[in-house]
């Protein structure tokens, strides 16, 4: 069932109203009539099975006829992705999406091709959309949310609001991802995939020295930068049961 995402101020009680470019791919993509079901979320997360009543004008008239289970975990995760060339950002941020992430943030670093700066809004905005389009399929309660770019300098800044920082890397050979977490009720954590050309020594010798990042190893074979994220969620989302 298709899951769509609008304000609480969109709620009034029983009632919600859908409008924009929701309300067209409803009407005219989807095409449901009067009594056929959707699920709505609020921008609390929660999420509702709503039953279209009438198309009034430019909006959609639901019913909220039942609350619904989150398919959310209590692991909040972050994932920076070392820039990639081409498309592979869309790629990887839709089958994160689609594996639980809550934020996504695009790193300049070293060893990357493709550079992006803080300005390009119009390839933020649709990332944020390809996040949109894969959280309503695969039936999140929430979008995550993809942020702006930003240097390799700043994760460092941050890292220690992280209760454990997931480093993959290829040089690493003994440590795993159920080593690095096992027995632990970690609820924020961060993963840090590298670019095309991976990470540079000083890079990894700058993350290391931070007692909540553990360098990883993904298995024997070297992974690509749009494979190796989404090989961590998955783990992850099995370590966890998310």
């Amino acid at each position: 069932m298709n899951t769509f995402y609008i304000s609480s101020s969109q709620i009034n009680n029983n009632s919600a109203c859908i409008m924009g470019d929701d309300l067209h791919h409803i009407k005219n993509v989807l095409r449901l009539k009067p009594d056929e079901k959707i699920h709505i979320c609020n921008d609390s997360g929660t999420k509702f099975e709503a039953t279209l009543k009438s198309y009034e004008g430019d909006k959609g008239v639901f019913e909220l006829t039942k609350e619904i289970g989150s398919s959310e975990s209590c692991v909040d995760i972050t994932l920076f992705q070392g820039l990639p060339k081409s498309d592979k950002m869309d790629y990887i941020i839709q089958k994160t999406t689609e594996l639980g992430v809550n934020s996504i943030i695009p790193v300049n670093m070293q060893f990357s091709i493709a550079k992006v700066d803080r300005n390009n809004a119009n390839k933020l905005a649709r990332w944020n959309k390809i996040a949109k389009e894969a959280a309503s399929q695969s039936g999140r309660n929430i979008i995550p949310s993809v942020l702006e770019p930003i240097n390799f300098e700043n994760i460092i800044e941050n890292i220690e609001k992280y209760d454990i920082v997931l480093l993959p890397y290829e040089n690493e050979k003994l440590c795993t991802m159920k080593e690095a977490i096992r027995g632990q009720n970690y609820k924020k954590v961060a993963i840090i995939i590298g670019p095309e050309g991976g990470f540079s020594k000083v890079e990894v010798d700058l993350l290391a020295k931070h007692k909540n990042v553990k360098i990883i190893t993904l298995g024997s074979r070297i992974l690509r930068t749009e494979t190796a994220g989404i090989a961590t969620m998955a783990m992850l989302s099995y370590e966890y049961e998310l």
